[in-house]
């Protein structure tokens, strides 16, 4: 969280943004004489629309916030009047959560409206809202979705300036093989198993149980980044609860303070999220505990409960990736590895071309997809690096893997570079090298296994040729690959000298 970085303070304008668009949706809320209960309706509404909606153009953005009530409209009439009837609520969010899940198919649009839709279903369960609080309700998420669609494209339209880069589109595959549909089943699965678990627990806070098993399968795609997922974010509850006992509970709800404090915690949210889900989840509890203090129903007991319901959800997300149409850390890995691949290959042709002489082509459309899948590496070999990992061959093997991709990043970004330089010539030699990147790159992705590759003999060339330094970089990282990739996972890593 402090040590990330944070190019063009991207993150800290978009919590600042974050703070004001929730804390203007509050206070249009409040000047329009709602109930506290509205409020927190429209203050979480509001953040939802600032958090969830990451579309790759601003007018893409415009239209999913737009379409964030007819997502959430029918939740919140469905659930407030299915209140007093458990079993067919019980039904009902079950069914929201496998459609909420199932629309991530569609994109940063379909992630977003299905969040927001789910959402909509736990905040009444929340509130405890019943039909007859729905005009306002409705009236509250309205003029929020109003307030920080205000804030966020006209008082300060951050993505105008810097637009945000388009999120690589998810892994190929029909039916049950899409994983979209294996994790809508999870992701149901989980939350029953939360829902009938958390129920027997507590007849009124069932539902952070079902919340828990639901945040932990976004933005995830194996069993490892589930179950590592699940653990952060035990942890980052169980420091928030700390937390919340030193200072939301002293508290006991008095206005000005606590209202600080959540703005705080909004900031805490936004500037993590992307570096550390622990954190995230820590500022996620502490806002929690605040909101209940305002609320008048804050006691330590509560916190307690808080941490129980979040541990059956985590436990019902585990078994869920693992005996629910399971989709393996490997399988994943691997899938990602090849793409990122095959980008280090398109980004290399294109910088030859350009250096060829051709106009049009562009290498850097291909450089900003490569570290948009680094990125997904990264995170996808998250659960293989982590600290509690047990599998010491494998670890080490990832560990090598994203070292040598980072290699090849860099490589690349040089290599790019120098194409971009009118002055540059093209070089005999280039075609070669970079037939034998494109040859290293088809050997490491090709299906089945492979004759292991030797390092080039070539002497390494001359500063004064640095296109052929880069490529001569490159093609030793993908020859380095061989070992980590074409080898059993299990067996112990052996480096080439």
């Amino acid at each position: 969280m402090f040590v990330a970085p944070d190019p063009g303070r991207l993150r800290l304008r978009n919590s600042l943004r974050a703070v004001i668009g929730v804390a203007c949706a509050v206070a249009v809320a409040e000047l329009c004489g709602l109930s506290l209960t509205a409020s927190i309706t429209g203050g979480l509404a509001a953040l939802l629309a600032l958090f969830t909606v990451t579309d790759s153009t601003v007018r893409a953005q415009r239209v999913t916030t737009a379409l964030l009530p007819v997502a959430g409209f029918p939740v919140l009439a469905l659930a407030t009047t299915l209140h007093g009837m458990p079993l067919a609520r019980d039904t009902a969010f079950l069914a929201v959560v496998f459609a909420g899940v199932h629309a991530r198919r569609f994109g940063p649009r379909g992630h977003a409206l299905g969040i927001f839709g789910f959402m909509m279903f736990f905040v009444t369960q929340f509130l405890h809202a019943v039909p007859g609080q729905l005009p306002e309700l409705y009236a509250a998420v309205g003029l929020a979705l109003l307030s920080a669609g205000a804030v966020r494209f006209a008082v300060w339209p951050i993505e105008r300036k810097t637009p945000p880069a388009a999120a690589p589109p998810p892994l190929p595959g029909t039916g049950l093989a899409r994983p979209t549909t294996r994790q809508a089943f999870q992701a149901t699965a989980a939350c029953a198993f939360a829902l009938g678990i958390g129920q027997a627990l507590s007849e009124d806070r069932w539902y952070w149980a079902v919340g828990t098993a639901w945040w932990i399968f976004v933005n995830t795609a194996s069993r490892g980044e589930t179950l590592v997922r699940g653990f952060r974010r035990v942890l980052g509850t169980v420091l928030g609860i700390a937390a919340g006992l030193l200072v939301a509970v002293p508290l006991h709800g008095a206005p000005a303070p606590t209202a600080a404090l959540v703005a705080v915690c909004v900031f805490g949210i936004f500037y993590t999220a992307a570096p550390s889900y622990s954190w995230m989840m820590f500022f996620v509890t502490v806002m929690a505990g605040l909101l209940y203090g305002l609320l008048g129903v804050l006691h330590p007991g509560l916190l307690l409960l808080r941490f129980q319901e979040t541990a059956i959800g985590a436990l019902g997300a585990a078994l869920a990736v693992v005996l629910v149409l399971p989709v393996t850390t490997h399988a994943a890995n691997h899938a990602w590895i090849q793409r990122a691949l095959h980008c280090v290959r398109a980004s290399t042709a294109a910088s030859l071309d350009r250096l060829a002489g051709n106009p049009d082509a562009d290498p850097a459309p291909h450089v900003a997809e490569l570290e948009l899948l680094l990125a997904r590496v990264r995170t996808a070999l998250a659960p293989l690096v982590h600290p509690l990992s047990p599998l010491r061959a494998r670890k080490a093997r990832a560990r090598q893997v994203l070292a040598l991709l980072d290699d090849c990043a860099r490589e690349v970004r040089g290599l790019v570079a120098v194409a971009a330089d009118p002055q540059a010539s093209h070089d005999a030699r280039l075609a070669a090298a970079c037939w034998r990147v494109e040859a290293a790159v088809e050997a490491l992705t090709a299906p089945g296994g492979m004759a292991e590759l030797s390092a080039p003999a070539r002497p390494r060339p001359d500063a004064e040729e640095p296109a052929l330094v880069h490529l001569h970089g490159l093609e030793h990282a993908l020859v380095a690959l061989h070992a980590p990739l074409r080898t059993d996972p299990r067996a112990p890593l052996v480096i080439s000298a």
